[in-house]
Order: structure tokens, then C-alpha cells, then sequence
């Protein structure tokens, strides 16, 4: 009986080593060579599975779907018996981080490495890099596997590859052509990048706005790895770009994670040297902006890098050097930096764990609390966004808290029973300080991205960073709205403020019910209410089936406060039926997209008025787009772009004579060009003061010194100080100061007929953000948000885009405002 157990487990044992030599790689799975075509993404998938289904080294699992119902994925790779024992491994690697209580010494003996692939979609060739390197892991490299667990991503970004991989497949020609030339190398707009929202991946991990980051940060909190890479492409003429990164660095960056990156850089130099691989490394890509795939992880522990491959392009490209760039390079590239990668990681557990206990004690900190307090409703968005880093907050009691005062100004900080606390001393504390701190240090100007970002400025929040630990209570429950119907009353009344006051609204209109603002302040029954203020009459609504008990449904649900008049007339300030009280009506929306466009701008408004409002827009080709189809809308947004083409002298005269009946247009950062200095229009351009004549002194600059000195004219994203007509419409719901996010030096004179409702004098305050000398000089006295009214309608001007990257919360209330409030009270227009 003894020898048959033996033989039957020499059996098994046997059958499970032929099962491993008998894994199909990608190439006989699939049919094809890896790098001859682009595969689709349930290829991918159906290899991922595939190998999980037979391989005891691979766990393979679903994380999510996105907008377009793609499977959201990741595979665990380790040796059998880590596999067995991934829980034990993962809580052992947290209780290291003062993440999971418990005993942490000696526990965490693996190193963790999650590869990330696809964040951008047209950067094709890391997913397919990925079925290579799986493969690789579990059969040739399986010794590394006895010490590191392995986290593959394969797709990160499954709708924008799938966008690309489908319209090339469509259009290559057989063989392919590796002319710049071709079609094939030369996408449509959109192109493959983004996501289904047209959203940059790359730029959300920290403002977690789109569905795809959300549900990944649930899994990469559930292991925070030590090391992450982020596989991407760059031009066609580029070497390889691997770690180390370039300055600036953020200041919490530890010394351990800088030498770790060049060991790591100088192990992939090892490889491409032996291969005659050009790279380069120390340029470009800095670690500052804190919402990348590397920085983010960074700042949470990890050895966060990016990987950039030339490509961007179809299955070969001619480049400038006199070479073909063919798919197989780019993929044999990312396969061999994804294996070094693990290699190194391997050789080197003790330390990546040693230093990962150190990253995550942070009782060191300069400020140790920030304390913030505003609307409550903004105050719950902040708590949405650190619920999803999993990032620890109280409530502050009543008292003063000393500290640096976010407003500018030397006065206490009273901080009350609705006063957020956010402590640096808990293991995400370096996190806290990045997203928080007044200003990020920065060790150099030349960036690649935003150089402000800090969140009470973004969540339009009173804030104080204190150097003294601030105790707090846990946070209570948010109480849900409990309103009753009263039909004997005249009407109700509501606060406007925020982002929910406008959702609210959005889903009034929808339902029909007629809504009211007041373009002043006004008392009922001696209780005081803000201009913009919202009043839903009974009188407006009579015609309405229910009206009461439907207002207070979408009132409950949308947790807003009703309040009850019981009369239409004010104790101070406008009655019920004054002019001064607007009607609002339900408008109808055209948004500009196509060639001439910005497709991140407008994915920005399609997301916002999508998921954010909730509100119907009509998206209109720029190809399609003609006079007739402007009576038709009520308003006209524009995202940023290049209109030379698009806004002819003979479309901006339709474009006016709509506008003076009735019509509406936004004009959002680049489409503001469009107006500015022509016949009929108040807007005019900034130019500077002085200006060289180059012409006749030459430009003088060594050759060596010409990309420093030129960012003396940029602005890159910066925090400016905002003067603020709030008794505009446009800027109901504000204080007299706003704080914007300013990403660039284009500046429009004030409007001289128009309303200046945001704007910047002599000496605009920088709070946050680098901004070069000739740049601020050439913003002074310059419109942020303007309104030129043209006959019944007008023309809006947004500056500075208040829904970049849709983290600027703050900021969409302006945007809001100029769609419902500015000139939307003429049913009979046109």
C-alpha cells in the first residue's frame, strides 16, 4: 500500500513538472510571433488565464471593469509555496509598514514588485512585453520567485489599447509600412492614449477621479509594493529611458529610494550594454507631481519608476537615425527591464524591507497635523478622496490651533466641532505631507508637469499647517437629510455652494421641476440667504403632479436641506416673484469635440457633465459642426484647441448673430484665441511691456543656457491668489478671493464692457508653484474668468480651466454657475 501511495504521488509529481515544461508561451498561444501584431485585450486575457489554469505559480484575477466593461486584471506570481501562503506574506509585508497592527520584526521576508502595463493605450508595446515576461517568470526564471512575489498589471488602461490596437489592425498595410507617412503610424483624434473619458491614467493616482484608478487602488493598498514600475513609450527617435529619475525630486524622497534607482539602472545597463542597447537615465521625468504611476508610489513607499520605450507608433517606424524600430525591439526592451527588475529586487529582500519599515515611521515630520475647515459638503469630498488612499482622519474640537495659515494672513486658526484633522504621524504620513503642504520644495524648475497641487487650495478650504500634533475624535457619521413635504407653503428655499448643491439642480431640471435663483441676498421669515440661493416655487411648479413630495424625494436623496416658506414674500430683499429671482431653465448643451480640439479637454467637460453633473450634453464632430446646427442649442461650450479653422470670419459672424439671440458660448483656455482682437469683441490679448528686438541685437544666449532661460516665460501649474466679483452670477457660492490653478503665461487684458467676475491686478500673489519672472509680469491685470454679453446672449471666458484633470473641486462651481445662472432665463430666445 506504501509503494502505491509513493508511485501515485511520483505520478502526480511527474505530471505537474510536464505540465510546467508543457506551458505554451504567448507566441503558440496565440499563433503569432509577439511583436508581429497587436494583440487585443481579451487575448491577453485568455493567456492570463490560461496560465493560471496551469502553472500553481500564478494567481490570476479580476479587479474591476472599465466604462466600456473590459476586465480590469492582475496576476500574483510566486513560487508554489508562496502561493500557498500569499495572505500570511502580504499581512507579514504591512504589519512591516504600520499598516496591519501587530508584531512586525523579522515577519516580512519577501520582496513585493507590481509591473504596471498600458497606463497609456497607443504605448502599446508594453502589454504585449507582459505575456513575455509571465511566461519568463514561471519557467526560466522561477528561482527568483522563492523570495519575491511578483504583481503583473498587464493592461492598465484596457479601453485606450483596445481604442488603438482595433483602429490599427484596421488600417495597417500587409506587410506593414514603416514610413512616418503611413497611416498606420499616424493616429486619429483621439488617438489611443487616454481612457474612455479621454482621462490620462498617468496623471490620476492621486486625484483617483476615474473608475479604472479607484478600483486599482483598492488592490494596491491591499499590498503597497516595494518596488513599481510604470512601462511606457516616448517618441520614436528616443533611446530607452530607465532610473535613475531626474530633478527635481520631491524632499521626501528618501536616500534609500534615490541609490536604489541607480542600482537599478545600472542592472538594466548591464543588459543593454551586452545587447548594444542605447538608453539614458537622470533626464526628463522627474519625481515631483505627485498623481504619476511613479511618484505616487513613491510617496508611498515603493521604488517608483518609469520605463519610457520609443514607439508610439505602428509594428516599425523609420527613425531619424537611419534605423527601423520595430514592435519586437520595443517588446524585447520592456521584457528585459521587467526581468531585471525582478532580478534585482530578489538579491536585495533584507534591505527593501529594512527600508520600507523606516519610509513608513513618521514621527519626524515637520508639520504634524493640518486642520481644515469650510463647507461641509467640501469637506466630505476631501474625505471621499483620503478614504480611497486609505488615509487616516479625525475631528478637531473647538479651540486654537497655531500654525502656517493657508489664507496668507498671521490670524489663529479657530477650529470647530466640523474641523478636519489629517496627522502626518501615522505610515502614510509622507503621502499626507505631499498632498497637503503649502508648497513643494522644488530643487529645480525645469519640470515635466504641475508644480502646485496642494488640496486646500483645491478643495477651496480654510487650512492651517501646524508643527504641533493636533488630537481629534474620530469623525461622525454624516447625517442624512430628513425633509417633509409642505404643500400649504409658498415654496422652499436652498443653499448654493457647492458641487452637491449643483447636482442637486442638475436632477431638478431632469425631473421637470422649475427652480429659481436669487441674484441678490434676501431674508424669509427673517432667516438669511446667499445670492444664488435656490428657490422652488409652488406657483412655477403648479402644473406638476406631486410636486412637493417629488422635491423632497430628490432633496432627501441628494442630502440638501430644504427650507419652508410659508410665504413668497421676503422680510429683506426680493420677493418670490421679482425679476431679481431667475428663472433657470433646462438648457441644451453642444460640446465641440475633433480634430482642432483638445481630446483631454474635452473628455474633462464630457466626464464632468457626465459623472460629476449628471446633465445631458450633445457631443458635436467639428467636421459636422455648421451654422444651422447652433439654433438648435441654447449653449455652445468649446473646449481648448486650436480654432483657426474651425471659427472663420464667416462662422464668427453666425456664431454672433446666435449669440445675440439668445445664444451662449463658453470658451475654455486654447479656444479663447479665437475671439480675442476680432472685429465686435472686447477681449484683447496681453502683450508684455517690453519687448527685445531681437532683430537687431541677435539672441545672445549660449546655446547651453537657451531651455533655462526660456522658463522665465512659463507658468507651470501654479496656485495664484484670484480677485473674485461675486456678485456676478458666475460667481455665486464664492468668497471675494479664489485660488486658481494657472497652468500656463496666456493672458487677456480686462474686459472693458464686459464683467471681470475673476481677475489678477499688479503683483498677483503666487502662493504655490513655480512661475517665471516674465511670466508673472505678463498675467498682471489679466482676466480669469470674464463674461462679454453680446445682445440677449454672451460669450464666457474661461482662463484657467477649473476641470483639469477634474481634481480642481473648487474651481467647478464657476463652471456650474456659467451654465445655469449667466443668461438662462429667456425661454423665448431665437
Amino acid at each position: 500500500m506504501k509503494k502505491l501511495q509513493l508511485l501515485v504521488a511520483f505520478a502526480f509529481l511527474t505530471f505537474q513538472i510536464s505540465i510546467a515544461q508543457n506551458l505554451q508561451s504567448p507566441e503558440e498561444f496565440l499563433g503569432y510571433q509577439i511583436g508581429t501584431q497587436f494583440s487585443r485585450h481579451a487575448d491577453v486575457v485568455n493567456y492570463f488565464d490560461y496560465i493560471a489554469e496551469n502553472s500553481d505559480l500564478v494567481t490570476y484575477q479580476t479587479y474591476g471593469k472599465t466604462n466600456e466593461r473590459r476586465p480590469l486584471t492582475y496576476a500574483v506570481i510566486s513560487s508554489e509555496e508562496n502561493i500557498k501562503n500569499l495572505e500570511a506574506i502580504r499581512n507579514a509585508h504591512l504589519k512591516n509598514a504600520g499598516i496591519v497592527s501587530g508584531t512586525s520584526e523579522n515577519s516580512a521576508e519577501k520582496a513585493i514588485v507590481w509591473l504596471s502595463y498600458n497606463v497609456h493605450g497607443n504605448e502599446a508595446s508594453s502589454t504585449e512585453a507582459a505575456m513575455q515576461t509571465l511566461f519568463e517568470l514561471v519557467t526560466a526564471k522561477k528561482d527568483w520567485l522563492q523570495n519575491t512575489v511578483v504583481i503583473i498589471d498587464p493592461t492598465v488602461n484596457p479601453d485606450g489599447r483596445d481604442r488603438y490596437a482595433n483602429w490599427y489592425n484596421q488600417v495597417k498595410s500587409t506587410p506593414y509600412n514603416s514610413s512616418p507617412l503611413a497611416i498606420e503610424n499616424n493616429e486619429p483624434w483621439p488617438r489611443g492614449r487616454a481612457n474612455h473619458y479621454l482621462f490620462d491614467l498617468n496623471r490620476d493616482w492621486a486625484w483617483a477621479t476615474q473608475v479604472e484608478t479607484r478600483q486599482r487602488l483598492k488592490i494596491y493598498n491591499q499590498w503597497l509594493p516595494h518596488i513599481h514600475v510604470d512601462f511606457h513609450e516616448q517618441g520614436r527617435n528616443s533611446p530607452y529611458y530607465f532610473a535613475p529619475g531626474a530633478e527635481p525630486f520631491h524632499e521626501v524622497i528618501t536616500p534609500f529610494q534615490r541609490e536604489f534607482q541607480i542600482a537599478i539602472g545600472k542592472n538594466h545597463a548591464t543588459y543593454f550594454d551586452k545587447e548594444g542597447w542605447l538608453f539614458f537615465t537622470k533626464e526628463s521625468f522627474d519625481l515631483l507631481y505627485p498623481s504619476y504611476g511613479d511618484t505616487y508610489p513613491t510617496f508611498m513607499g515603493a521604488i517608483g519608476m518609469t520605463y519610457e520605450q520609443a514607439g508610439q507608433v505602428g509594428l516599425g517606424i523609420d527613425t531619424n537615425e537611419g534605423y527601423e524600430l520595430t514592435l519586437v525591439d520595443r517588446v524585447a526592451h520592456h521584457h528585459t527591464t521587467g526581468l531585471s527588475t525582478v532580478e534585482i529586487a530578489s538579491k536585495n529582500v533584507k534591505d527593501l524591507n529594512a527600508e520600507f519599515n523606516k519610509f513608513f515611521k513618521n514621527d519626524q515630520q515637520q508639520y504634524k497635523s493640518f486642520a481644515l475647515k469650510g463647507n461641509s459638503d467640501k469637506i466630505s469630498a476631501l474625505k471621499q478622496l483620503m478614504n480611497r488612499h486609505e488615509i487616516q482622519y479625525q475631528t478637531a474640537g473647538s479651540g486654537k490651533i497655531k500654525g502656517l495659515n493657508y489664507s496668507g494672513s498671521k490670524s489663529d486658526f479657530n477650529s470647530d466641532e466640523n474641523t478636519l484633522v489629517i496627522n502626518t504621524n501615522q505610515p502614510k504620513g509622507k503621502m499626507v505631507k505631499v498632498l497637503f503642504e503649502p508648497v513643494a520644495k522644488l530643487s529645480d524648475s525645469l519640470t515635466y508637469d504641475i508644480t502646485a497641487w496642494s488640496l486646500p487650495y483645491a478643495y477651496g478650504l480654510e487650512a492651517v499647517a501646524s508643527t504641533r500634533l493636533v488630537s481629534g475624535t474620530p469623525t461622525a457619521a454624516v447625517k442624512m437629510a430628513n425633509n417633509t413635504a409642505n404643500p400649504s407653503g409658498a415654496g422652499y428655499i436652498t443653499k448654493w455652494n457647492s458641487m452637491q448643491d449643483a447636482r442637486f439642480l442638475s436632477a431638478l431640471l431632469k425631473e421637470g421641476i422649475n427652480v429659481r435663483f436669487s441674484e441678490t441676498p434676501f431674508e424669509n421669515e427673517n432667516k438669511k440667504f446667499d445670492a444664488g440661493s435656490l428657490v422652488i416655487t409652488k406657483s412655477d411648479n403648479r402644473k406638476l403632479e406631486n410636486f412637493d413630495s417629488r422635491l423632497v424625494a430628490i432633496a432627501n436623496k441628494h442630502m440638501r436641506e430644504l427650507t419652508v416658506a410659508t410665504s413668497g414674500f421676503s422680510t429683506k430683499g426680493p420677493d418670490f416673484g421679482s425679476s431679481q429671482m431667475k428663472i433657470i431653465n433646462k438648457p441644451r448643451i453642444g460640446v465641440l469635440r475633433g480634430d482642432g480640439t483638445s481630446s483631454l479637454n474635452y473628455g474633462e467637460i464630457w466626464y464632468f457633465f457626465e459623472q460629476d453633473l449628471n446633465y445631458p450634453i450633445t457631443a458635436i464632430e467639428t467636421d459636422d459642426f455648421n451654422a444651422s446646427d447652433l439654433y438648435r442649442l441654447d449653449i455652445l461650450i468649446l473646449p481648448s484647441g486650436n480654432y483657426k479653422d474651425i471659427l472663420n470670419k464667416e462662422m464668427l459672424e453666425e456664431l454672433k448673430s446666435w449669440v445675440r439671440s439668445g445664444g451662449k458660448v463658453i470658451a475654455i483656455e486654447g479656444a479663447i484665441a479665437g475671439f480675442a482682437g476680432k472685429e465686435g469683441f472686447d477681449l484683447k490679448e496681453n502683450k508684455p511691456e517690453k519687448e527685445k528686438d531681437s532683430a537687431k541685437t541677435g539672441n545672445l544666449i549660449p546655446y547651453n543656457e537657451r531651455e533655462r532661460e526660456q522658463i522665465k516665460d512659463l507658468i507651470t501649474g501654479s496656485i495664484i491668489k484670484t480677485n473674485v466679483d461675486n456678485t456676478h452670477p458666475m460667481a455665486f457660492g464664492y468668497d471675494d478671493k479664489y485660488f486658481s490653478l494657472k497652468q500656463g503665461n496666456t493672458s487677456y487684458s480686462l474686459l472693458r464692457n464686459g464683467y471681470n467676475v475673476a481677475y489678477l491686478e499688479n503683483d498677483p500673489m503666487i502662493v504655490s508653484g513655480f512661475a517665471g519672472s516674465e511670466a508673472s509680469k505678463k498675467i498682471q491685470n489679466s482676466l480669469t474668468f470674464g463674461v462679454e454679453p453680446m445682445g440677449r446672449g454672451s460669450f464666457i471666458y474661461i482662463i484657467d480651466n477649473p476641470l483639469f484633470r477634474a481634481f480642481w473641486e473648487n474651481g467647478k462651481l464657476f463652471f456650474v454657475n456659467a451654465v445655469f445662472f449667466v443668461d438662462n432665463d429667456d425661454k423665448n430666445r431665437y
